[in-house]
């Protein structure tokens, strides 16, 4: 079990005792769990109870990460897909997930673990079985998969990399604001792993798709994203859309990778909202909930009312 820190803990207390539906947020690369705070809030305003952990010993703050960037060094997939495991088996039901980028993947991977209501992964990092390497995705990845050495490194962003990468349906106003608003370093390791996953049959960049505990899944893609463009993201539909839940996709137009943390964040969080509400209502139900665990896998089933 991977060490949950006191502000997971308390939002998972807050949560397990609110008698409302959870929504766990996973943020990806090159951002920190702060970057979901107006999610949180509208999430919130809408009779959901949130949280948002963090990657293992990412700092709190961004000006804590700029002082220190070494500490996001070395996390690979399956640490962080761990660390939320360990953070949703607390919860006393099962949340729903909204993640994006690497965040997307590892939503992917925690909901066909069984561990999700309902699941939205946006613009989300492809996973073994997703076959495109469109030119503007490899550009955006080569700050990192240019130099072998970054696989054991925390690798920084410069503007010009971040605007490309993130920033390019933006202005030049706005994404500077956002650079140095949001932008911390990001382990480089995760990007090779899921830059080799159809080469290595053992990556932990794979999702079980097929599990029919999966839940529903709605896979979200920015029409204008340089990193993970709609070839990747309908690619992983296609692969998740062999499950017998529901599968979905849906294209924001003109809309880059920066789409959960710019000026038009709203008109994202609100189609996650719509599809969670559709699954998930935000009040949690009045039965208690068993998890029965094997293994990676865990199943809520419902107590038996007295």
């Amino acid at each position: 079990m991977t060490a949950i820190s006191p502000r997971e803990q308390r939002e998972v207390a807050r949560a397990s005792e609110s008698g409302r539906g959870p929504v766990v947020f996973v943020h990806g690369l090159w951002l920190l769990a702060s970057s979901w705070d107006r999610w949180r809030s509208l999430f919130e305003e809408h009779g959901y109870v949130t949280l948002a952990p963090s990657w293992p010993d990412d700092p709190e703050t961004v000006e804590e990460a700029h002082r220190h960037p070494e500490v996001f060094a070395r996390k690979r997939v399956e640490r962080v897909t761990q660390h939320f495991a360990d953070v949703i088996r607390q919860l006393s039901s099962p949340p729903a997930l909204v993640g994006h980028s690497f965040g997307g993947l590892i939503v992917q991977r925690l909901a066909g673990q069984g561990l999700a209501t309902v699941s939205v992964a946006i613009d989300p990092a492809p996973f073994r079985g997703v076959l495109p390497l469109p030119l503007s995705s490899l550009k955006a990845a080569f700050p990192v998969l240019g130099n072998p050495a970054n696989y054991g490194r925390a690798v920084e962003l410069t503007f010009q990399q971040f605007r490309f990468a993130w920033a390019n349906a933006l202005s030049e106003d706005e994404a500077h604001e956002l650079y140095e608003t949001y932008s911390v370093a990001a382990p480089g390791v995760p990007l090779f792993q899921a830059a080799t996953a159809n080469l290595n049959p053992w990556t932990a960049a794979k999702v079980d798709t097929t599990n029919p505990d999966r839940g529903p899944l709605l896979i979200i893609s920015g029409a204008k994203d340089h990193t993970v463009p709609w070839a990747i993201a309908n690619a992983s539909y296609k692969r998740q859309r062999r499950n017998p839940g529901v599968t979905e996709i849906r294209e924001i137009p003109n809309r880059g990778h920066s789409l959960t943390i710019d000026s038009g964040w709203r008109e994202v969080a609100e189609v996650a909202l719509a599809f969670v509400e559709q699954h998930q209502p935000a009040r949690a139900p009045a039965v208690g909930m068993n998890r029965e665990v094997t293994g990676e896998d865990t199943r809520y089933t419902e107590e038996p009312r007295p």
